[in-house]
């Protein structure tokens, strides 16, 4: 199993980061949120597998801007804990649907206030081919923005509110992708469906 974020702390059955990221493991999907550092380096070891020649990684982390504002200083994500990492599971089911050779997916997100430069976000996705893990990373993280119940709010100098462009949670299923992959082939088609 891969390390688990669960509270405050990754841990593992071995102990906090003490596992080997790249341990033989019957799951291929980490999903978890944590007020802890977002453990890039171990998501990506761990993504890592002989059939997949591509692992894509995207980390978002905190800017100094946001629409309208030019001097963010900090973000504080809130979640429906309960319901996060149900969601994510639902993300990654949908993803597994649309790319069906991926082979490890890791959906991690951080809680709590973060300063500039920190990753509030992970998506971790490996595969066969580098258009299918591009493709279905870049879903992975706008399925994650549109379907999970995580808000922010925004910290500047002289105030702060809650973050500009909230919208409607989404299912994961009804979130666009732009391309789909031919997962027997890697081949890549535009979507005609715009699902």
């Amino acid at each position: 199993m891969p390390p688990s974020l669960v509270g405050n702390q990754v841990s593992s059955a071995l102990g906090h980061y003490d596992v080997p990221v790249r341990a033989t493991s019957i799951d291929n999907n980490w999903c978890a949120i944590s007020s802890e550092p977002l453990p890039i380096l171990e998501a990506y070891e761990w993504a890592i597998l002989p059939q997949c020649g591509a692992v894509v990684v995207f980390s978002g982390i905190v800017r100094d801007h946001a629409d309208g504002r030019d001097d963010v200083t900090a973000l504080t994500y809130e979640a429906f804990e309960a319901e996060v990492v149900k969601k994510f599971d639902d993300i990654v089911t949908e993803l597994r649907k649309r790319w069906s050779a991926v082979g490890r997916v890791a959906l991690l997100h951080r809680l709590g206030t973060l300063s500039l430069g920190e990753s509030s976000v992970l998506t971790v996705v490996s595969a066969p081919h580098r258009d299918m893990a591009f493709e279905a990373a870049r879903f992975a993280i706008d399925a994650l923005k549109e379907s999970a119940p995580i808000w922010k709010k925004e910290h500047w100098i002289g105030g702060s509110d809650w973050g500009t462009g909230a919208h409607d949670v989404v299912a994961p299923e009804n979130v666009k992708s732009q391309h789909s992959t031919n997962s027997a082939t890697g081949t890549t088609a535009i979507d005609s469906t715009n699902r």
